[in-house]
């Protein structure tokens, strides 16, 4: 990678590493106040008939992924009036798929919330305005995806950091004017998020509209470009249901054969592993890009290395945060929500897990969708997909425990992660041999390592507030020396230090 790949890299994940810090802590703590003034039960109900919508949203994931696709290869082939071309017709595909999607929702899904989903009967009217605020916010969300596709195609990062930061203030700020509600508050919580997500997507709108010309919206009816839009969505559409199938479908599964507290249980580790998340997908979104960019100039080596280094980094740095709260996980969701949920340490335990090994999935990912032919990729992986979510049907009406779901998952993603790779080698000659040498066994080893030495350093003291802290203290410089000398190679070493270099010019001069 050149210099100037580097620091963009480098000043992109700078900037939404900052942004993390902060809407984590926020989202955390306003996290624990929603789950008090809620209660357990409708905390779940809002859970389970929020992310019914989002199930039934595939459509946005996969047009979005292709948006994306195509404005980055347009920025490396194609000038500022062929840009301006690609986004209107995006917009114009996201308006049609939405306006399907909302059809689809009030009324299989209208009928699916109302008469399948376990909802109190008292609390039925206000799931039902729960459903229809998270089906606008959808609408204007979808229509809106391309002007996001666009901030990351230009890769200006500071404006998601930005506006991620007032958005989880104006949260905390919902979370308080909860409190003080006398009645009505799972209405009120669903009303004020969708306000809420109407001026994000004004600003996020206006934001693309004043810094990128292309993001000028014309009426445009290109159907070769449409077509091409719709025929690489079309087996992303596909991956996406699978894929969702896997991650709502498990909640609506767990609501059916649960009820809605083991919602609640759902929702609470989904939310530790999406504030651990952040650790690493802010790295990957700054990476994505040259991925694509490198792989469209036919830089194939230095776009292999890129995978290979961005597919270690984002696991390692999960894996620093992710030991200390497996070992915690019970103190660490005490001291956070004070009430805990059915079975929540051990749903945080396997969904974390299970996250490590999807984490290596992105940069994977970008490649085939760089490549652009899907087909087989996404038949390959939704197949198993598919597996996972009968056996947790079948596991769960033989009368197994609502956590199978996460053991099952993790087998599945370890296969869906070989049968990615087998893929990618068949269809651009992807180094799947040099893959598992040089990102499998040294990521394995490390965190086997890493969980042995912090577990002996998890109880030194009689305080679980004292443990947690030297537990996640112990585990940094641990993992730190365990990375540096086992997980990365002299070249990823020395690629790293040219992004924390470019980061940082006084060290770049002083080198």
């Amino acid at each position: 990678m050149t210099y100037t790949d580097n620091r963009r890299i480098a000043k992109n994940t700078f900037y939404l590493y900052g942004r993390m810090i902060v809407t984590m802590v926020v989202s955390l703590f306003t996290s624990r106040i929603v789950l008090e003034s809620l209660g357990v039960t409708d905390f779940g109900v809002y859970n389970v008939v929020g992310g019914f919508v989002a199930m039934l949203g595939f459509f946005n994931s996969s047009v979005s992924v292709s948006t994306q696709r195509f404005l980055n290869v347009g920025m490396s082939t194609t000038n500022e009036d062929g840009l301006k071309k690609i986004f209107s017709t995006a917009i114009n595909a996201h308006v049609l798929i939405g306006l399907i999607t909302v059809v689809l929702l009030e009324t299989i899904g209208l009928w699916f919330v109302n008469n399948k989903l376990v909802i109190p009967a008292d609390q039925m009217i206000n799931a039902n305005w729960v459903f229809q605020c998270s089906v606008l916010a959808f609408f204007v969300t979808m229509v809106s995806v391309p002007y996001n596709s666009a901030i990351i195609a230009h890769e200006k990062m500071s404006a998601f950091a930005w506006m991620s930061i007032v958005e989880v203030v104006a949260k905390l700020i919902i979370a308080y004017a909860l409190v003080i509600t006398i009645s009505n508050r799972l209405r009120i919580y669903a009303i004020m998020l969708l306000i809420l997500s109407l001026l994000m997507r004004f600003l996020y709108n206006q934001y693309c509209i004043r810094h990128f010309p292309e993001c000028r919206y014309i009426f445009i009816w290109d159907k070769p470009l449409l077509k091409k839009m719709f025929t690489f969505s079309g087996w992303m559409i596909f991956g996406c249901i699978t894929d969702l199938l896997n991650g709502q479908g498990l909640s609506i599964l767990i609501n059916i054969f649960f009820g809605p507290m083991y919602n609640a249980s759902r929702a609470v580790a989904m939310q530790v592993q999406s504030a651990i998340a952040q650790f690493s997908t802010n790295f990957i979104v700054s990476v994505n890009p040259q991925i694509t960019k490198s792989y469209a100039a036919g830089e194939y080596k230095d776009c292999y290395n890129l995978v290979f280094l961005a597919s270690k980094m984002s696991f390692f740095l999960l894996m620093i945060f992710v030991v200390p709260v497996i070992l915690h996980s019970e103190s660490i969701l005490k001291y956070w929500l004070g009430i805990i949920p059915p079975e929540s340490s051990i749903f945080v335990i396997l969904i974390l897990l299970n996250y490590m090994v999807r984490s290596l999935y992105g940069p994977i990912a970008q490649i085939n969708q760089a490549y652009g032919k899907v087909k087989v990729y996404q038949l390959s992986i939704s197949l198993l997909y598919l597996i996972n979510f009968a056996l947790v049907y079948l596991f769960y009406r033989l009368g197994y425990p609502a956590f199978s779901a996460f053991l099952i998952s993790i087998v599945i993603s370890v296969l869906g992660l070989f049968a990615r790779l087998i893929v990618l080698e068949k269809q651009v000659k992807f180094p799947l041999f040099e893959y598992c040498v040089k990102v499998i066994s040294p990521t394995i080893l490390t965190l086997i390592l890493s969980i042995v030495i912090c577990w002996f350093c998890s109880n030194l003291t009689s305080s679980p507030l004292v443990n947690i802290v030297l537990t996640c203290f112990i585990s940094l410089v641990v993992n730190a020396v365990l990375i540096w000398f086992i997980g990365l190679s002299k070249t990823e070493k020395h690629n790293l230090n040219n992004i924390v270099l470019a980061k940082i010019p006084l060290l770049n001069k002083l080198r």
